[in-house]
């Protein structure tokens, strides 16, 4: 159990090393952490710089004793505020595009599956109590949530746009259309299912092997054959984001019993029929 919880922490730090360096490499936020409006961001390279020196000291240090929670509630919520100062504020006020387009969203959804994630890597560290930081405590419980609704639309899209996605499936397997659909009913499935507190730990455990197969059957080859650094570096960054939430799933499987807002609406219930 230890070794697959290290392993879950492992999959998410090693995909901060990587959106890290590509950071000092390309000196500009990869559009994920950073909406078009890093444009105008003085001293870009500068902040780029400094942003990805954080992730990477932030991915080695979920990896040391004793550092792990504190460093993953901070990133959190980094990568939250981030997500709501940058994405959503371009989403409502320059976006030129219906909001309702899921496709517009496929960029801001996976900072929010980050930020989601690094809650769920703080989660699956015993609580130190000279190490609370207060608010974020009391958000990381609930931090599942934001990964989950990000599985959830993105296995909506999968069905949406089935046609456009079918050249991501490798060649050799048949049915590229099936296996699309089928991907978006499981991953849609997966989130309602877990966000509600249904069997938490079989189907999470599940959705993280099926995202970890993407890893090597789609994302590996994809990124293989094409140079690393083309579009930014894209490819390769979207593979470890699978690796991040095949993480991220594995640690909600072994670290999570029940779903904190499903106990907090059974706790008032209870709590209503004592005052009644």
């Amino acid at each position: 159990m230890k070794k697959l919880v290290a392993a879950g922490r492992a999959f998410y730090a090693s995909a901060l090393v990587v959106y890290g360096i590509q950071q000092l490499y390309f000196g500009t936020f990869r559009d994920v952490f950073f909406s078009v409006y890093q444009k105008r961001l003085p001293l870009l390279n500068v902040f780029s710089y400094v942003f990805g020196a954080y992730l990477i000291a932030t991915g080695i240090l979920i990896l040391v004793a004793g550092k792990g929670r504190k460093a993953s509630l901070i990133l959190g919520s980094v990568f939250m505020a981030l997500f709501l100062g940058t994405h959503i504020t371009y989403e409502l006020f320059s976006e030129p595009n219906k909001l309702y387009h899921l496709g517009l969203w496929t960029t801001p959804l996976k900072e929010l599956a980050l930020a989601g994630g690094a809650f769920v890597v703080a989660s699956s560290f015993r609580t130190n109590t000279a190490e609370r930081l207060g608010f974020l405590e009391k958000i990381a419980p609930y931090g599942n949530l934001f990964f989950l609704y990000t599985m959830i639309s993105f296995g909506i899209s999968h069905i949406i746009y089935a046609p456009f996605l079918v050249g991501t499936v490798p060649k050799w397997i048949a049915n590229g259309d099936f296996w699309v659909t089928l991907t978006g009913v499981t991953l849609t499935a997966s989130g309602i299912a877990i966000m509600l507190g249904i069997r938490i730990r079989i189907i999470a455990l599940l959705l993280s092997l099926q995202i970890f197969i993407w890893v090597w059957l789609v994302h590996v080859p994809g990124t293989l054959s094409n140079p690393l650094t083309a579009n930014r570096g894209n490819l390769l960054a979207s593979a470890f984001d699978a690796l991040a939430f095949s993480g991220t799933a594995l640690l909600i499987s072994l670290t999570m019993k029940k779903q904190q807002w499903v106990e907090d609406v059974e706790k008032w219930g209870e709590q209503d029929q004592i005052t009644s």
